[in-house]
């Protein structure tokens, strides 16, 4: 990153930013994530520190332990997947977009991992143009 945020705008920023995210360090323990009140896959704040491996249901455990290892083992950067999620009181689909990315310092050791969600249902809509301010 070119510049530095002080303590308040990063927050602010990471808050603001359209995109869920979790971090975990380097032994799969849970760093932080954004948007608590609002998260698509809400968890309790007491997984601060624990392993990743308890936030995610048994069915899709052994593919999230693939990515880790992978990244750990410098053989993977990323993971892309989507999911048609019901939500709301009608229990409407929104496509779901999951990332994670591997975190690594300047000389590439593994430093953990960055999960991003995203609800992209709105953005699938997208048509045209539309210009500044229109």
């Amino acid at each position: 990153m070119i510049g530095k945020l002080p303590d308040d705008v990063l927050n602010s920023f990471l808050e603001t930013i359209p995109v869920q995210f979790s971090v975990i360090d380097e032994n799969d323990k849970v760093m932080c994530w954004n948007k608590h009140k609002t998260r698509i896959f809400k968890r309790p704040v007491g997984v601060i520190g624990k392993d990743v491996r308890n936030c995610h249901p048994k069915k899709s455990l052994h593919k999230v332990e693939q990515i880790l290892r992978e990244m750990k083992e410098g053989k993977r950067e990323k993971a892309t997947f989507w999911i048609d999620l019901p939500m709301g009181e009608n229990k409407e689909k929104h496509k779901i977009l999951i990332q994670y990315f591997a975190l690594r310092n300047k000389a590439g050791r593994y430093l953990g991992c960055l999960e991003a969600t995203q609800d992209i249902s709105d953005i699938q809509k997208i048509t045209g143009e539309k210009r500044l301010l229109d």
